[in-house]
This record gives structure tokens, sequence and C-alpha cells, in this order.
């Protein structure tokens, strides 16, 4: 009888003692599968958050960079002006507006028609990106320093470019846009103005194309209002 009991109870303690079955062990592994890949999806999420937000970042300080590089220009050349002249066709036609001869790089630029159609860097007029004193904007590295090509000049900001449109407009509607060589009459309601004492809006548009980019791609854009 003792000998039945001993044999009964080691049955017992053998069965408290079974493994995971192949099914607990295949949810189990299910379970970890969910979490990790939940943990990758929310670490590429992240990486891909904080790179738009470095990359508008780095569109709004170029496009504000030309806007400091307005500030200091007068709307039209100081020294020959912006006259209104007829071609050959009849066609009205503003001499002045736009870069005079000699004006090659973009320091030169010494007023604000100037910069109209002009493009700083990525196959543009000038090289750039460039500051508020027309200087190209160099690659930095990580630690601070200035990053070098293979010949050992300074890296320029690859793939950046900022694209920089001037129209003269309306001065009671800002929308609406007015030819350069455009003069307003005097009227019974409206006063006379001059060629050169319209408003004039400004846009900067800065675009970006990666290295697997096949065109380049807006960034940012930033319109403002110059008053005469």
């Amino acid at each position: 009888m003792s000998g039945a009991a001993i044999t009964v109870r080691s049955k017992g303690a053998g069965r408290s003692r079974r493994g995971f079955t192949l099914l607990e062990t295949m949810m189990a592994l299910v379970i970890i599968g969910v979490g990790v890949v939940a943990f990758v999806d929310a670490q590429a999420a992240f990486t891909r958050s904080n790179a738009w937000s470095s990359h508008a970042a780095t569109g709004m300080l170029l496009a504000n960079e030309v806007r400091e590089m307005t500030r200091r220009l007068p709307r039209h050349d100081p020294v020959t002006g912006i006259t209104r002249v007829t071609g050959a066709g009849g066609a009205s036609m503003a001499l002045g507006w736009g870069r005079e001869m000699g004006e090659t790089i973009a320091t030169d630029i010494d007023d604000l028609d100037d910069l109209d159609n002009v493009t700083f860097g990525l196959g543009g007029t000038f090289p750039g990106p460039v500051d508020a004193f027309g200087s190209v904007i160099q690659e930095i590295s990580p630690d601070g320093t200035p990053m070098m090509d293979v010949e050992g000049n300074p890296r320029t900001l690859e793939g950046w470019r900022q694209r920089v449109l001037v129209t003269k407009v309306d001065p009671y509607n800002f929308s609406l846009a007015r030819s350069a060589a455009y003069e307003q009459a005097a009227t019974a309601q409206w006063p006379a103005i001059r060629l050169d004492q319209f408003p004039m809006r400004i846009t900067v548009i800065v675009e970006y194309q990666g290295p697997y980019d096949t065109q380049p791609s807006e960034v940012t854009r930033t319109t403002w209002v110059v008053p005469p």
C-alpha cells in the first residue's frame, strides 16, 4: 500500500513540471514579433520626422538669408536707375530692370531688380546657396568644422538652390502684377505713378534635389512686398 501511494505522488509531480507546448511557443513568438515590428516602425517614423524637420528648417533658413540680403539693397540701380523705352515693334521696355552688364558674381548685385529670375546654386545663375552677404554657404560637419571635397576645397550645401522672382505690383492690389515698363497715368480717381514708384513683390523659392531625385522639389516659399 505504501508503495502504491508513492507511485501516485510521483506521477502527479511529473504532470506539474510539463514544458511549453508547440502552440504556446508559437504564440509567444508572435507576440514578441509584433512588439519588435511596432518598435522598429516607431523608430523609423521618428527618423523620418526628424529628417523632415531638419530639411524644413534648412529651407526656411536659406529663404531668410535672401530676405536679409534684400534689406540692404535699393529698389533700382542707384546709378543708372530705370527708364521706359520703346522697342522697334512699338512695345515698351524697362531699361535697367535686371542685372546690369558686368554683374557676374553674387556680390555684384546692388539693387532689388537685379534679383529677378536669379538662382543661387544647383545649376543656377550663381554658385550657392548664399547667405545675406552673397557668400556661398559651406557644408558644416557634425563637429562644427567646414567640410572639404576631395580636392581640399570647401563643400557647399549640395542639392539646394534659392530661386528669386521680383515682380512690380499694383499699389492698390498686391496680387496684380504689372510689367516692368508699366506707368500709371493720372486720372480723375488715381494720381500718376512713375515707373520706379511701384511696390515690388519678392518671392524666394527654396528647392532641394537629393542624390536619387530626377529633379528638384520645392521645400519652402517666402513672399513679401517692398513698398515704394
